[in-house]
């Protein structure tokens, strides 16, 4: 599961090196463009925070299901209602009353822990238990970076570049929809030359957007393609996912059920995440939001199981609030801290994996870009959250995707999953470290000490984008702020990128369904 090899590649103009290491290690670093946590898959030890009493979990769990009994779902699906019809509930027209019992009934064939498997096998996940996994940002329709100094919309160029960032960062353990959504692509045609990016780009885990039939299937056969998968081998376990929002309050559309019902049937995955915003499409009171999200999930998730018992389903979170000034959505907010905690409790009271996000309000990378970002982040963490979403690159409340901001992120990635390594808190003897101790005593210091020496390259995170000179060398050396250093740090990976290898049938393969399906006309639109 562990790719041990971190890239290297030339050193950043002006980036600070270490002095004191063996000239060995030197002359190795010195051709690193920065050192990188090596890809793995970070498990969560800590217990999480908890908010509610368990006569709190109870009444969310109780809300949900009069909701769910007495007020009922919208299902703008005929599909779906005929499945409820079937299931005995009661359906008049979209409208859909569900029983509790058989709820909880088909919410108890759900998995607790499951894995999806890209087509490199070595960056396989496992969704669930105590790991938590890290995905870039998804489907902002605009861009920004400093160079250009205001927000554009994004094209398929932007998107293929944050897709590079994507697969380089190893703390980014699948990707999301279009990093940016390319508009220089038509509707019809969009998913498929973005997928094809995707599956030729990286070798992670990928998603799949369940607007409408055809996107969802060639997103399907464009994945087996890649993995050189027969369909029986697709269908054996998740290969892929996709992650659907309800309509809130209350309703569940047509083309998200659809495909979801496409992909479980296939045996993928699909994430339920409602988009609720406290005093706008749920109720101002964060449980009365929290409760309303979590009704309209089990609805959606009761139905994938009794279509398909024990398919790969994750509970989401995105409940927010709203500025009460302007109405706009707010993010990395206090409130947003505490529903995100507060769905953890729920989540592990229905036995499911969770999904939260990385998110802001911020416009530009900036200080508030970081601390509303950094909040929501260590939610994620706090809530045994299992999936983050919009990890990494996120600004404008999902409007805007940034490469400034998806590389800071990525610093404070990284730093969680540090923080993360058990080998911080190991407390067998070497550590405590008596014999280091006794010999420095009072009057010396660690730093010569053999005990240093055999740890100090990997003792503490050593930052790639962060700046840890005093004023005065940071001055000297320029003075360059922070989003600076990772618009500079951005172009170098941009310049040494190397696709991971794909063979050239399976390329081939994936160019003519491309050209073939582009030929045929994509995906019905609109317009």
């Amino acid at each position: 599961m562990k790719d041990k090899t971190v890239e290297k590649t030339l050193t950043r103009s002006g980036r600070r090196t270490r002095s004191g290491g063996r000239s060995a290690n030197t002359a190795r670093r010195s051709t690193e463009l920065f050192k990188q946590i090596p890809w793995h898959l970070p498990l969560n030890h800590d217990r999480p925070i908890e908010p509610l009493s368990q006569e709190g979990v109870q009444a969310i769990h109780d809300g949900a299901m009069q909701i769910l009994e007495q007020v009922g779902i919208e299902f703008l699906n005929k599909e779906a209602c005929e499945l409820f019809a079937h299931a005995g509930s009661r359906v008049d027209g979209n409208n859909v009353k569900m029983d509790r019992d058989w709820v909880m009934e088909m919410i108890g064939k759900a998995p607790s822990q499951f894995t999806i498997t890209p087509r490199n096998p070595e960056r396989e996940i496992i969704v669930g238990g105590n790991h938590i996994l890290f995905g870039n940002v998804s489907s902002p329709p605009n861009y920004y970076d400093i160079d250009l100094g205001k927000k554009v919309p994004g094209t398929r160029e932007k998107c293929a570049n944050l897709i590079k960032l994507s697969q380089h960062f190893n703390c980014i353990h699948m990707i999301g929809g279009y990093p940016v959504e390319p508009v220089d692509l038509h509707p019809s045609i969009r998913h498929l030359e973005v997928l094809f990016d995707k599956l030729t780009m990286s070798d992670k885990v990928c998603h799949a957007y369940s607007l409408g039939k055809e996107r969802v299937e060639d997103v399907m056969e464009m994945v087996k393609i890649a993995g050189g998968l027969s369909e029986e081998e697709f269908q054996s376990k998740p290969r892929l996912y996709t992650n659907i929002n309800s309509t809130s309050p209350l309703k569940h559309d047509h083309p998200m059920i659809d495909g979801s019902l496409r992909l479980i049937r296939r045996g993928q995955a699909v994430f339920v995440t409602p988009f609720t915003l406290a005093g706008a499409m749920a109720p101002v009171t964060i449980t009365g939001a929290v409760t309303l999200s979590i009704a309209e999930a089990l609805s959606a998730i009761a139905l994938f199981q009794y279509v398909k018992p024990g398919c790969a389903c994750v509970i989401g979170t995105f409940t927010s609030n709203v500025d009460m000034k302007s109405g706009a959505p707010a993010f990395g907010t206090p409130e947003y801290m505490r529903a995100t905690q507060i769905t953890g409790q729920m989540a592990r009271f229905y036995g499911m994996p969770m999904r939260a996000s990385g998110v802001c309000t911020a416009n530009v990378p900036d200080g508030q870009s970081i601390w509303e970002t950094s909040n929501s982040l260590w939610s994620a963490v706090q809530s045994g959250t299992n999936v983050v979403y919009h990890s990494a690159g996120w600004l404008e409340g999902g409007l805007i995707a940034s490469p400034e901001k998806f590389i800071m992120d990525c610093e404070m990635l990284q730093m969680i999953q540090r923080y993360m390594e058990p080998e911080i808190w190991n407390s067998d003897p070497d550590a405590i470290a008596i014999d280091a101790i006794k010999e420095v005593g009072p009057t010396g210091h660690f730093f010569g000490i053999q005990h240093t020496q055999d740890r100090y390259q990997s003792a503490f995170y050593e930052p790639f984008v962060s700046d840890w000179r005093n004023f005065e060398a940071w001055e000297a050396a320029g003075g360059v702020w922070t989003a600076q250093r990772a618009n500079q740090l951005f172009k170098d990976i941009l310049a040494r990128f190397e696709a991971p290898s794909l063979a050239a049938d399976k390329l081939e393969a994936l160019s003519d369904f491309v050209a073939r399906r582009k030929a045929e006309g994509g995906a019905p639109t609109d317009f």
